[in-house]
């Protein structure tokens, strides 16, 4: 997990008093400040936060280091009764940077989390300014992650802080989403960006796609309504319950569609009619013998003798012949003993 400190600056001008993200854009800023502290405190126990205003009177630190949740919302409380002005992004960066420089413990990488949530006012509308800001922060191993909602959205701003984004990153250490209003809360949204990628041990490639906005995909947009990152016990039970599922209207399909096919009759081959013509003259050939013989016609392979009736073609006729010229025989031996 990352090592470093964080300085989240929040937009406490006038524009955070609409009610487009429920139940206003500065409470639902709070939310997702609250979420960004839990993650990064909970990545690394030497992690540390704090927290600054960019509007009213102008940009304040409240907070410089802290890993007391308790001190972020006792600023954030305070900020509630100072909305009002015009957000100054530059000047407020330039603030953070400095606070960030004075840290305690020099190991700690340094990061920027910007919330805009109005119009960009003075310097920082102007590109060229912003980008030649985003260069020193490089230089200075300074990460920025920009959280952009309500008017921070609009198409007149959306290009400043992209270009501010891609001059300030340095492998793939900073990053831009942009919150259109919805039924999703900006907390939820915000956990499941690149953003807090990193800190949750989850690869950025696993995360939402990008909506046309700029935001990432909500819920919805997940296969089966579920995000993977936030709940990935469920997403994997339902993904095998929808292979299960395919895998069996498969296996119906293809019985169906077997059963329908009717069944070729099959044709005996030449070799099965040759053995039941040999099989037809041998049990002719018995009879013929049987007849021969003055005994009935038996339809056995033996005869009543025991004597083995199968035989070939030729023994069978010579067998008959023998038979009928005994039989002749016999009969005129009949005939002189009569005579006499």
């Amino acid at each position: 997990m990352p090592l470093e400190t964080t300085m989240m600056i929040i937009d406490n001008s006038e524009y955070m008093r609409n009610g487009d993200y429920h139940p206003s854009r500065f409470d639902a800023q709070a939310d997702a400040v609250n979420a960004v502290f839990n993650t990064k405190i909970d990545s690394n126990p030497e992690n540390s936060v704090g927290i600054m205003t960019m509007a009213g009177k102008g940009p304040e630190v409240l907070v410089t280091s802290t890993k007391d949740l308790g001190q972020i919302l006792q600023a954030i409380h305070t900020t509630r009764d100072k909305i009002g002005g015009d957000a100054d992004i530059p000047t407020a960066i330039a603030v953070a940077q400095l606070a960030l420089k004075h840290r305690q413990n020099k190991h700690l990488r340094q990061r920027i989390v910007v919330f805009v949530g109005s119009p960009l006012q003075g310097h920082g509308a102007e590109k060229s300014s912003m980008d030649k800001l985003a260069k020193k922060l490089k230089k200075n191993n300074v990460a920025v992650d920009f959280i952009a909602f309500g008017d921070g959205i609009s198409e007149d701003e959306q290009p400043v802080l992209r270009s501010f984004v891609e001059n300030a990153n340095s492998g793939d250490n900073s990053h831009y989403i942009a919150v259109p209003p919805g039924i999703h809360l900006l907390s939820d949204i915000v956990l499941s960006s690149p953003v807090l990628a990193g800190d949750r041990g989850i690869p950025e490639e696993a995360m939402g796609v990008p909506a046309p906005g700029g935001a990432p995909s909500a819920a919805n947009d997940f296969e089966f309504g579920v995000d993977p990152s936030l709940d990935p016990e469920l997403a994997m039970a339902l993904r095998m319950s929808m292979e299960e599922e395919q895998a069996r209207q498969a296996a119906a399909a293809a019985a169906q569609s077997s059963a329908k096919q009717p069944k070729a009759p099959v044709d005996p081959t030449p070799e099965e009619d040759e053995e039941e013509d040999d099989d037809e003259e041998a049990a002719l050939l018995k009879q013929a013998i049987a007849m021969s013989e003055g005994r009935d016609v038996e339809m056995a392979g033996t005869s009543k003798d025991g004597e083995d009736a199968d035989m070939t073609e030729d023994e069978a006729i010579a067998r008959a012949i023998e038979m009928s010229v005994q039989g002749g025989a016999s009969k005129d031996n009949s005939k002189d003993k009569h005579k006499k």
